[in-house]
């Protein structure tokens, strides 16, 4: 525990309160280290105060706002939306963000942890300055030592676009979008991986006429073709214009919104007028003011604080460990990954045996709608590399529940050839995330189709749609040959 006689020395120093940062200090404390916590913001980081949380809150409202246009279309429900009342989803959304951090505080107090307000500057390997906020003088203790580490979870912040600075109502970012002002008629969505897409998905669910634009010639580029294939059609379907291959030409500032040139994939240009632009083109490291040459650390050039050993997570300097979106890839920079890295840290500070993060073994999941969700390699990643392999893909469709979904969807599952162990599972449709934990484990553990093939899945479910593709994987289908 902290020393009494001196209060500025612990065990452990974690730097940022984040996901990353405070499953750090739990673990460490749990297992009987003294830790002192510093945050120069709020504890919870982006995920619960500017991401993860408030932002499925919202996208649990524009799925109910979808489920009474379904109601009434589909299901011959006469119901009927009259409007949304902004302020009172927002007050929704403040009280469970609020409850979860009085949360995180209560668990923090109740394991000891000390948390220092303010902005850690090193001095050393294992010593830390801390200033309060606004860089007035922190109360109280202001230098600390590590006896054991120091741990980077200083977390990261939107990337921006040259001379497209955001001013919070006309041009937003990912962690200021949710609290723009009132819902907008119109948004120019410029990004097209996770967060893009649940935000051009939230948007159109509240009425907005959205146009989403991704560089790269497909959304979610980084997971299956067959995923971005199956999630751009269902986006469609709604009515969100999608421009894959394009590119933001340049973008004017008007009075009441912003009027954008694009260069689309075929090589058109197109103006866009629009109330809002969100940009949604990635994160990027947070380490100003950290000083980290004061401890013989550097960044590679993206920013990021590159381990000398992925085991431990540790940097090449002896003592200072690092977690969450200060880890370059293959480091996800999702908030769950954070979680395992903190464990990892905190017992290889107390000397329990850890395993160390199998990233490919980190489950991956869009909450738009239609949701993405995948584990372990898509069919081309695992060609690259150089196995050879059995896919098997089922509309979700196929199965009585995805019938009455309704959303479209698939499973798609990549083997290795002749009922070798399980690559990757990707899925797209409603509630996949729910779905996923599953196949995590169907990866994570190595396990062969027929292994799968042998657990029965309930019926009806969305979730048979992933048993039926075992099943015929390992030669045992019932629906598909």
């Amino acid at each position: 525990m902290v020393d009494t006689q001196d209060l500025s020395t612990a065990d452990v120093i974690v730097i940022g309160g984040g996901t990353g940062g405070y499953s750090t200090a739990l673990r460490a404390a749990a297992l009987g280290l003294g830790v002192v916590l510093v945050e120069r913001d709020k504890v919870g980081g982006t995920c619960l105060h500017r991401g993860c949380i408030p932002s499925k809150a919202m996208l649990h409202a524009a799925e109910l706002v979808d489920g009474i246009a379904e109601a009434r279309e589909r299901w011959g429900v006469k119901a009927s939306l009259d409007a949304v009342d902004w302020p009172a989803l927002v007050a929704t959304r403040d009280d469970l963000v609020t409850r979860n951090h009085r949360g995180v505080e209560a668990h923090l107090a109740q394991a000891g942890v000390r948390v220092v307000r303010g902005s850690a500057r090193l001095t050393g390997p294992r010593t830390v300055h801390v200033q309060g906020p606004g860089g007035e003088p922190a109360p109280g203790v202001r230098d600390f030592a590590a006896r054991r580490a120091i741990v980077l979870a200083t977390g990261s912040r939107p990337r921006t676009l040259p001379g497209l600075e955001p001013d919070g109502r006309r041009v937003v970012t990912s962690d200021d979008a949710l609290f723009a002002p009132g819902l907008p008629a119109s948004v120019l969505v410029l990004g097209g991986g996770a967060i893009g897409v649940e935000y051009a998905s939230f948007h159109r669910s509240m009425g907005a006429e959205v146009t989403l634009v991704e560089a790269v010639d497909r959304l979610v580029p980084l997971e299956d073709v067959d995923v971005s294939r199956h999630l751009t059609r269902g986006l469609k379907k709604r009515g969100i214009d999608v421009q894959a291959g394009a590119r933001l030409l340049d973008a004017e500032l008007l009075e009441d919104g912003v009027r954008a040139r694009v260069r689309t994939a075929r090589g058109e240009t197109r103006t866009v007028e629009v109330e809002r632009l969100l940009v949604a083109v990635g994160r990027a490291p947070v380490t100003d003011g950290l000083d980290l040459a004061a401890a013989g650390l550097a960044t590679d050039a993206r920013g990021f604080v590159e381990p000398a050993d992925w085991a431990r997570l540790e940097t090449p300097v002896d003592g200072v460990h690092v977690v969450g979106d200060l880890l370059p890839p293959p480091s996800l920079g999702l908030a769950h990954a954070s979680f395992a890295e903190g464990l990892l840290v905190a017992e290889t500070l107390a000397g329990v045996a850890s395993v160390p993060v199998d990233y490919a073994a980190v489950p991956r999941v869009t909450y738009s709608s239609p949701q993405t969700a995948a584990v372990g390699l898509g069919e081309a990643e695992a060609r690259a590399r150089g196995y050879e392999v059995d896919v098997n893909t089922m509309p979700l469709t196929a199965v009585a529940k995805g019938m009455v979904h309704g959303q479209g969807g698939m499973v798609k599952v990549v083997a290795e050839a002749g009922g070798g162990q399980v690559l990757g599972v990707h899925l797209v449709g409603p509630h996949v995330s729910e779905m996923i934990a599953e196949s995590q484990l169907i990866v994570g553990w190595a396990a062969y189709p027929s292994d799968v093939a042998r657990h029965i899945h309930p019926h009806p479910t969305l979730s048979e749609a992933v048993g039926e593709t075992f099943l015929t994987l390992a030669g045992r289908g019932l629906h598909q040959q």
